[in-house]
């Protein structure tokens, strides 16, 4: 079993209330009043707009932000409910009848403001309108003070965890080894090897390392990448490049797909949070992992290795110094891929959590200008894998092996946190 990296719970008095909304039937209208929002998905937009749309963190930082707020909010919905499932952090005291909603708010609120603290004009906006349609009174007062104890449990929990430090990627000149990627050349997330986990310890989960430059699994990766991952390439067809594109979007795919599919199974409000705390958790741990095999490995992507092929020893490749991939190639070096270490933990989480892998589901890329459906998790993480090579930016065993990492550490997080308490 893995080692556990917290130990720590900081368990309060659970509340007796569960969470629910009682439906009243009228009597003068034969439908049915319409469902309020789901606080829970409220504010998970509201903390995409802080963290990507106006902060613009990188879709790596940022799950150590989406972390942080899910985590935050489950400990909240989850006290009042009276704490059925165990605590991410704390279980603090709640009364039966605080205000779920109230709670949400707070606790995404409060975290947020202490990652953003120059949008506080913004996020106290969105707060008032969240708290408006709560009546005044102990209900109110009560979600308040459970979301400001679930927001300073987390807040203190990640103080000085490392992030956005000063580390930097090794850069070599040696053929294999990693060099910064054009068109930028830029050193960027150095410090995430360096993060602290949230959940497991990412020493316990590794990937083998690439093929030697001179074996013939390195030729046929290298130049399977070579054709279907160029600028102008004539083997990649239209729907791999779309592919390509639509998952290469910054305003990840997989934020509104989350969304979805909690609006379309009408989760509750403890439902959608544990969700989404049991996916970006979980995320936030495999990325940590993920980003210390590249650095352990810290190979060269392939933007460098094919115009570089006639240094690798290898009869079987060709350097071609004119080659460029279909899509910018991310500052950090290959080996494992994190995209698919990424959306991989994601269908992960989302198995564990719907008990099925057959979920039906699409989402919109406004930078491809489609929107691509699919039938299952799993055929989702197999388009993933391809799609980075129709990208250009990755071999196949790189994306491959962060598939099963993301996967692995998923299950390592999972098998501690979020279930159900005894």
């Amino acid at each position: 079993m893995a080692h556990r990296v917290r130990f720590r719970k900081l368990l309060g008095a659970a509340a007796g209330a569960t969470l629910g909304l009682t439906a009243l039937t009228p009597t003068a209208a034969p439908a049915a009043p319409a469902a309020p929002p789901n606080a829970v998905l409220t504010w998970n937009i509201h903390a995409q707009t802080a963290i990507y749309e106006v902060a613009r963190q990188s879709p790596t930082a940022g799950t150590r932000s989406f972390a942080m707020v899910q985590g935050a909010v489950y400990d909240a919905v989850n006290a009042i409910a009276g704490a059925p499932y165990e605590p991410y952090l704390v279980a603090p005291r709640a009364h039966r009848g605080d205000s779920a909603p109230a709670a949400v708010a707070t606790a995404a609120h409060r975290v947020l403001l202490a990652l953003f603290p120059a949008q506080a004009d913004a996020l106290r906006a969105q707060y008032d309108e969240a708290l408006a349609p709560i009546a005044d009174g102990p209900a109110e007062r009560g979600g308040i003070r459970v979301g400001e104890a679930a927001a300073a449990a987390m807040i203190a929990d990640r103080r000085d965890d490392g992030a956005f430090g000063d580390a930097t990627w090794p850069v070599g000149t040696t053929p294999g080894a990693y060099r910064l990627t054009p068109p930028n050349n830029v050193q960027a997330g150095g410090w995430f090897p360096f993060l602290r986990p949230f959940a497991v310890d990412p020493a316990d989960h590794r990937v083998p390392g690439p093929p030697a430059l001179t074996s013939a699994a390195y030729a046929r990766q290298l130049n399977e990448v070579r054709s279907l991952g160029s600028a102008t390439s004539t083997t990649r067809t239209a729907d791999q490049a779309e592919a390509a594109a639509w998952w290469d979007d910054y305003r990840q795919v997989e934020w509104s797909i989350k969304r979805d599919l909690a609006a379309g199974h009408r989760l509750n409000a403890l439902q959608t949070a544990r969700m989404l705390a049991m996916a970006d958790v979980s995320t936030a741990d495999a990325m940590i992992s993920c980003y210390q095999q590249k650095r352990r490995w810290s190979f060269w992507r392939p933007v460098t290795a094919i115009p570089l092929a006639d240094t690798d020893g290898n009869p079987a490749t060709a350097a071609d110094p004119a080659w460029t991939p279909l899509r910018v190639t991310a500052p950090s070096p290959e080996w494992p891929s994190g995209h698919a270490c990424y959306t991989s933990s994601i269908m992960t989480a989302l198995r564990s959590f719907f008990g099925r892998d057959d979920l039906s589901f699409s989402a919109y890329s406004a930078e491809s200008g489609t929107t691509r459906h699919f039938d299952s998790l799993s055929s989702a993480r197999t388009e993933l894998i391809e799609a980075r090579i129709w990208a250009g930016v990755h071999y196949r065993g790189a994306a491959v092996h962060g598939d099963r990492l993301g996967e692995a550490v998923t299950r390592d997080v999972l098998a501690g946190e979020f279930g159900r308490r005894p």
